[in-house]
This record gives C-alpha cells, structure tokens and sequence, in this order.
C-alpha cells in the first residue's frame, strides 16, 4: 500500500499550516513558483530542491524530507503478531482504512470507523463468525463513518463510541474508559486539530504480549499527518502527547495509507 501523502503533498499542508507564500516557498526551494506548484501536485521536481532552505522556512526537519523524497516507506510490519486483527481498505474518490479487531476465543469484536462502506467489514465479520459489539469512531469526517448505517442496522446492538458533540452523551467517550472486547482492552486518547473531535484508540493485552496497536484515523500517517484543519499546532501537539508517548514498537493503524509504527514516525515523519 502506497503513502498517503507523497513529499510534495508534505510540502504544501505545511504552507497551508504556517500560510506560506507560494513565492516564499519557492525562493526557498529553488524552483519557480510554477515548478513548486507541480512539485506539490506530482511530488515529483524536475531539479534539485533546496531541502535545508525550504525545511528551515516551513519549520520542517530537512532531513527526513530528504528521506520522504528519496522514497522512505515503513517497512511491512508481521502482522501475525496480531492475529486478531484485520485492516478493511474502501475506495470511491480515494482510499479509506476501516479496521477490526477480536478477542480469538470469545470472538467478541470491535470496529473502528466504516471507511466508504460496510461490506467488507461484514463480510470479514460472517466469514470469521466474529459477535461486533463495539464501533469506535475516530472522527466522523464522511469517508470514515459512510458505512454507520448499514453496520448499525445489520448489528442493531452495537455500542457506539465517539468524541462528536452532536451525538447522545451515552456514547461518548470518557477519558479514563477501558472497554473490555473479550481479553484485548481499548483506551481511547485525544487527537484533535484534523477533526474537532478526533480521538486514538489504543488495543492492548494481545495474546502472548503483542506490543499496542494505536488506531488513529488522520492524526498521523507514514511520514506525515492530517492536514490541521482545525489547528495544526494541536494536531501536532496531540500526536506528540497522545501516540509518540507510547512504546516505539506500538503499531500505529492510519485511517489511510500503510501501517507504521511510532519508531518509525519518530524516526521519519518531517512534522516531527
């Protein structure tokens, strides 16, 4: 699965954070502003890019756009680690990751997010005999809740769980929940910046002591973030509070894009 964000599309979300000129990114660069504008549309220069000029003017780590440029991508983690788990890709406009996880003897399982339909999510639950007792939303921007409906009607019983102001306090997260599905235990943190009511859920007590896996819809991406609609000083706050406070070897589940993990981001992610 290819990045969400290319280099240029890394470029261009932090000009719209810091509100950058096109012609200052550019001197900056060394491009002309129309070969910045196809850089940040294709991700691809058609010279050398001046990273050190253009990383100290965006306030982002030159280093790591070198690396985003030159081709990074995490590697592809074992996921056997975490049998229980599946990743349920969408795509209408663009892709959207939804995912599942269970307890392996209960079959007891969680949702997180729908993506653009229910039917593969269905499908994985029939065909695993899986009993979905619980739909985490990290936000309710569309492409990831399009499915609720149907999965709400298929499974009437569902228990739902959201940051959104505009839904029945009953399904609100608390900050110091911890929802048991069968042995596996979720915990839910704030992310907010992309959407007002972002929020990580964090699964953990995997059999044989597989490490967390942090489901984090737009927070953060392999090698960059959610553009902060709200505010991209928060987002960036809440990723460095909420997600890379947690071990290095959590598995960190995007709502589009590959998985990664927080080493990698820490290691990698020019935002950061």
């Amino acid at each position: 699965m290819q990045p969400e964000d290319h280099i240029g599309d890394v470029i261009a979300k932090e000009r719209f954070h810091q509100k950058i000129a096109a012609d200052a990114a550019a001197r900056a660069a060394g491009l002309t502003v129309d070969e910045l504008a196809a850089f940040e549309d294709s991700g691809k220069a058609t010279k050398a890019v001046n990273y050190d000029a253009l990383g100290q003017l965006l306030g982002l780590n030159a280093t790591k756009l070198k690396n985003v440029s030159g081709g990074w991508m995490p590697p592809d983690p074992d996921l056997g680690q975490w049998r229980e788990l599946r990743r349920v890709t969408s795509t209408e406009a663009f892709s959207v990751n939804a995912y599942v996880a269970w307890d392996e003897v209960t079959r007891e399982a969680a949702i997180f997010d729908t993506g653009w339909n229910a039917d593969g999510i269905i499908k994985l639950i029939e065909e695993e005999d899986l009993n979905p007792t619980h739909l985490f939303l990290t936000h309710t921007h569309h492409d990831h809740i399009a499915g609720m409906q149907a999965l709400r009607e298929k499974f009437p019983k569902i228990r739902l769980h959201t940051d959104a102001k505009s839904t029945p306090v009953q399904h609100h997260n608390r900050r110091n929940d911890c929802v048991h599905i069968g042995s596996l235990r979720v915990t839910n943190r704030v992310t907010t910046g992309h959407a007002e009511d972002g929020v990580t859920y964090v699964v953990g007590n995997w059999p044989e002591d597989a490490p967390f896996v942090a489901i984090v819809g737009d927070a953060i991406f392999a090698g960059s973030m959610g553009k902060g609609n709200i505010s991209a000083e928060d987002a960036k706050r809440c990723v460095r509070e909420a997600i890379f406070t947690l071990p290095e070897d959590t598995l960190i589940c995007p709502g589009h894009g590959p998985f990664t993990t927080v080493a990698e981001e820490k290691a990698n992610n020019p935002f950061f």
